[in-house]
């Protein structure tokens, strides 16, 4: 299926069938999701959960094509997309740059932008040199500073959150993510613009939904509102290697089974 194919089926599931978007920065973990999701984003959120900085602004490029590049090699089905990072999109030369040498590198199949009216010429640009983009508004972590805080609760920043989606949609993006975005707006902006919605902490209204997939593991000990466990992987990561260093405290591994 070619990306035009892949993104318009996306497009086409709006009011029809909820989109499925998990995070991968693996070729491991991507073989499993890619079962289950219809977009598996190569996140900056690489930066926070492998790399333990305390912002997604040290994402580099190499770093980020690096992974995607072990992600492609689990990816079979689901749309690929991968986040331009902090400063790699500046201006709209720049951004048409670094997306070509992305998907160049990756052979993914779209690419993630952060902000709306501030980046609507530089999606519009990128469209139309026939490179997708997947849009994201409301909370921007590559341009926040300090604690995260949801948007969408007065009137200034509602009508603000309506203005970068339409701006995004007129700009060609083919979906937007909107981040903890309060539930009234998230549903009156899904209902407003004729792409998807896919929510991480914007509620049920969305068209989708987004989660970083090492959160929905507990691999990591974030406590954000919006996450939900749905295992708790530690413990049998813990398990495992428990067993490990008993038998080979014991000897009973490696027995000839194991050994050449």
């Amino acid at each position: 299926m070619s990306h035009k194919e892949s993104i318009k089926k996306i497009i086409n599931k709006k009011n029809k069938s909820k989109i499925v978007c998990l995070t991968s920065y693996s070729k491991n973990i991507a073989q499993i999701i890619d079962d289950h999701a219809d977009i598996i984003l190569v996140g900056d959120s690489l930066g926070t959960v492998l790399y333990n900085y305390n912002t997604t602004r040290k994402v580099d490029l190499k770093m980020i094509i690096e992974h995607s590049k072990s992600v492609r090699m689990g990816v079979k089905k689901s749309l690929l997309v991968i986040d331009l990072p902090y400063n790699t999109y500046r201006n709209k030369s720049e951004a048409l740059k670094n997306s070509k040498k992305v998907i160049k590198e990756t052979k993914c199949d779209a690419i993630k932008i952060e902000g709306g009216i501030r980046v609507k010429d530089i999606v519009s640009h990128l469209v139309k040199n026939k490179i997708p983009v997947l849009g994201h508004i409301g909370v921007t972590p590559q341009t926040v500073k300090g604690k995260f805080k949801s948007k969408g609760k007065t009137e200034i920043e509602k009508k603000k959150l309506i203005k970068d989606a339409k701006a995004l949609e007129d700009s060609g993006a083919f979906g937007i993510v909107l981040e903890c975005v309060y539930s009234d707006i998230s549903k009156k902006i899904t209902n407003l613009i004729k792409i998807p919605t896919i929510g991480i902490g914007a509620s049920v209204n969305c068209d989708g939904q987004v989660l970083v997939t090492d959160d929905i593991l507990g691999l990591t000990d974030a406590k954000i509102k919006f996450i939900k466990k749905y295992t708790n992987i530690k413990k049998v990561i813990n398990s495992a290697v428990s067993k490990f260093k008993k038998e080979v405290k014991s000897k009973k591994y490696p027995t000839k089974k194991y050994s050449y």
